[in-house]
């Protein structure tokens, strides 16, 4: 295939209109499917005010920040969206049935040569895939939320998927600038939200056990070990200190670690009683609506300026 795909997004909302984003920015056109032209209207005011703070930035130049909505066509047509693609990505609600209803048209639609991705954050790639006939085109491609602004994607191999479309699809991340990474196991979180999600249990179960606060855990992780990460991720400092040390270590501290396999009693309790954090202003902490507009412009700034000067590990890599 060209250096120059045909791209389709499935989905506009939250991740797909910062993937349509990142692949017209790097010269393929693109076209954005949605259900209603509202969701598509705001897509394209989101994309515009993405690519502002990239230029503000000097993360774009002015011709790139200039061309690239241009290379962007918005449809509510799915068959139009997919048709003549190259690689199209899913970027549909959680829903089972819905994505796996997407995919068995998209299989349908699509030429044979068309590679398929998914951009499910948690959910089986196989299962996704269970009603589309031509199985061995279908992947996972898990953007990190904002897609334009995290460097990883897992790209998840199912036992169905061929090499040739890991391959290709694993390229073409890489042609437009993101680092993916290959999952080589269809497994539930494929790697980076598992090893995120035993770390939201074991800091739940702290709060739980009146060890500490929620601010406080989150303190302890931004000023301590998640100082480190972005530079040294945890094995390769295991190999660091040595294993000698890591396995005394484990077998004294392991036995004492939450190992639960349901969801933590104080998450269903706050949900029982309507505290469901930003969306009702009290969760694991309490939050007015100018602490919620500083935490996310925080977060936003923050990832610009590591996007800026290539930090957080990224330049070992070449990003």
């Amino acid at each position: 295939m060209s250096s120059t795909e045909r791209i389709a997004i499935i989905g506009s909302g939250l991740m797909g209109h910062g993937l349509a984003q990142i692949f017209a920015l790097r010269g393929h056109k693109v076209r954005l499917y949605d259900i209603k032209q509202e969701f598509l209207d705001k897509a394209f005011a989101d994309i515009k005010s993405n690519l502002e703070a990239f230029l503000k930035r000097g993360l774009v130049t002015q011709e790139a920040a200039s061309s690239a909505p241009g290379l962007i066509s918005g449809t509510l047509d799915l068959e139009e969206a997919a048709k003549d693609a190259d690689f199209v990505v899913e970027a549909a609600p959680e829903n089972m049935a819905l994505k796996q209803d997407i995919f068995r048209q998209l299989d349908a639609f699509c030429p044979p040569k068309t590679v398929l991705a998914s951009n499910t954050s948690v959910m089986s790639i196989t299962e996704i895939a269970s009603k589309a006939q031509k199985k061995d085109r279908i992947v996972g491609t898990h953007f990190w939320n904002p897609p334009h602004l995290i460097p990883l994607v897992e790209v998840v191999q199912t036992v169905d998927s061929s090499m040739e479309s890991v391959n290709f699809t694993i390229d073409l991340l890489r042609r437009v600038g993101k680092y993916p990474v290959h999952c080589r196991k269809d497994v539930p979180g494929f790697i980076a939200n598992r090893m995120q999600h035993a770390l939201w249990r074991e800091a739940l179960y702290i709060v739980e056990q009146g060890i500490a606060d929620a601010a406080t855990v989150d303190e302890a992780v931004r000023l301590c070990f998640g100082l480190r990460l972005p530079q040294i991720g945890p094995l390769e400092n295991a190999d660091m200190v040595g294993l000698d040390l890591t396995m005394a270590i484990h077998d004294y501290i392991l036995p004492h670690l939450c190992d639960s396999h349901t969801t933590s009693p104080l998450v269903r309790e706050k949900v029982a009683s309507g505290e469901l954090g930003f969306k009702s202003g009290k969760g694991l902490q309490n939050w007015t609506s100018e602490e919620q507009a500083a935490s996310r412009q925080g977060l936003r700034d923050y990832l610009l300026e590591i996007t800026e000067r290539g930090g957080c590990g990224t330049r070992r890599f070449g990003l």
